[in-house]
């Protein structure tokens, strides 16, 4: 997944059953500051469903490694999530974002 200034790449992915790892949606890869001269950071966000939105920040001028299990109680048996990597603009301005990526169990 990428967008302008962020990228987010060797992502893997795996829908846990619900006796293992509380039946979560577990992510990892490497969330990527692309534009190191535009002062902005970087985040991934992660959406199981019935809930909002989770952030989950990287580092200026860095790619470093992120991941979460995703997991509450009511999600031990949901079969949606969606991901998306952004760059943190400022408040005066909207963040950007990649497209969606829907992933289903």
């Amino acid at each position: 997944m990428e967008t302008a200034g962020a990228e987010f790449n060797s992502g893997k992915y795996a829908w846990w059953p619900a006796g293992t790892n509380h039946g979560g949606f577990e992510w990892k890869g490497n969330l990527k500051d692309a534009n190191h001269g535009d002062g902005h950071n970087v985040y991934m966000q992660v959406k199981v469903e019935g809930y909002d939105w989770s952030r989950y920040n990287g580092k200026q001028k860095k790619t470093v490694p992120v991941g979460a299990l995703n997991w509450a109680a009511p999600q031990r048996y949901t079969d949606d999530a969606d991901m998306r990597v952004c760059r943190d603009r400022g408040s005066p301005r909207p963040d950007n974002c990649s497209p969606t990526k829907h992933f289903d169990r």
